[in-house]
């Protein structure tokens, strides 16, 4: 039974990615910290359904505590490790930037500082779209430069990216990252905009609609995401032994066994369609107030999504309309509305 460290399994994602790799006979060790940038009722909720596997146990604590991050690694041995805990959010970056720079910088470090004494067999950690930052070709696909980050938060998992080709140049330690592009489903997160549209319109409140409208989101079903991630485990990169080697398009170091992968639906879907789906699910017209962009923020996002195609045969499909419903669903089932 191969066992795998996963870093925010009390997370959206982190939840999502454990529940499936549990059902497919993986041991999972979960760590989190139960930060209150959201409601840890929450987050301990969907620890309560990992629980209930044998295989599953878990520990709190922060990844900026390295003696705790230490002794659960030495502990468990993981074969593998996925780095999904971070702070997250790039609205909030704005309002509490000392937080990313605890989580993702040093907390990150010690991630990747364990991963290198495990000798693990595959680190995989986990970037955004944001990395993109200004770019405007679409789409967008891994061998472009991220050079111009908006956001602290997109400057933080760029530097995530960049540590992480250090150590796997350095140790020789086999990393995929992987680019998300705006994951959304059930037990999502309540600063999401899909939960706080949602939220709004069953309680009669308008909700904020950013660029007036003119904004355009690839917008990634999680259980299509954390699939993804399962198929890229058994993906292990190595260097080549040339640049000639690496495939066109393939965004591999030529210097590491290292190699970043995006993850999306491959749609650039307008906002106001995704609107449009919210208000089909629940059956109501949403009230709308229209606002400017807010700082930081991108119009448009869009991935380009083959080299993940060609390294694992997959390509994420579940259509806005079926997500969107399945969101709806499970709200009003938790929440009891």
């Amino acid at each position: 039974m191969r066992t795998v460290l996963i870093t925010g399994t009390a997370g959206f994602i982190g939840f999502h990615l454990a529940r499936l790799l549990l059902a497919e006979g993986f041991r999972v060790v979960g760590y989190d910290g139960m930060t209150p940038y959201y409601d840890p009722a929450l987050k301990r909720a969907r620890h309560q359904i990992l629980l209930q596997s044998p295989g599953f146990s878990c520990e709190e604590g922060m990844l900026e505590d390295m003696p705790r991050l230490q002794s659960l690694c030495e502990r468990n041995r993981p074969e593998v490790i996925v780095h999904l805990a971070a702070q997250a959010g790039v609205r909030y970056s704005l309002e509490n930037p000392r937080a990313y720079i605890d989580a993702n910088l040093v907390g990150t470090f010690n991630v990747l500082d364990c991963a290198r004494a495990l000798d693990v067999k595959h680190l995989m950690m986990a970037s955004t779209s944001s990395v993109y930052g200004a770019n405007t070709s679409m789409p967008f696909a891994e061998v472009q430069q991220t050079a111009h980050p908006l956001t602290l938060y997109a400057a933080t998992k760029q530097a995530n990216e960049a540590m992480a080709h250090s150590y796997a140049h350095l140790w020789k330690l086999p990393t995929t990252m992987f680019r998300f592009f705006t994951v959304y489903g059930p037990w999502g997160r309540p600063d999401m905009a899909l939960f706080k549209f949602v939220k709004a319109a069953l309680e009669g409140e308008a909700i904020e609609i950013y660029n007036h409208g003119r904004m355009a989101r690839d917008f990634t079903y999680v259980t299509d995401l954390v699939r993804g991630i399962r198929l890229l485990l058994d993906v292990v990169p190595k260097q080549p032994d040339t640049p000639a080697d690496i495939n066109p398009g393939d965004s591999l170091s030529p210097v590491a066994p290292w190699r970043v992968v995006n993850i999306g639906n491959s749609t650039k879907v307008p906002l106001m369609d995704f609107v449009t789906e919210i208000e089909r699910a629940l059956g109501v017209k949403v009230r709308k107030t229209y606002l400017d962009m807010q700082k930081g923020d991108v119009p448009e996002t869009w991935a380009d999504c083959r080299l993940l195609e060609s390294l694992t045969g997959y390509r994420p499909e579940t259509s806005v309309r079926d997500g969107v419903a399945a969101f709806v669903a499970w709200y009003r089932d938790y929440h009891q509305v």
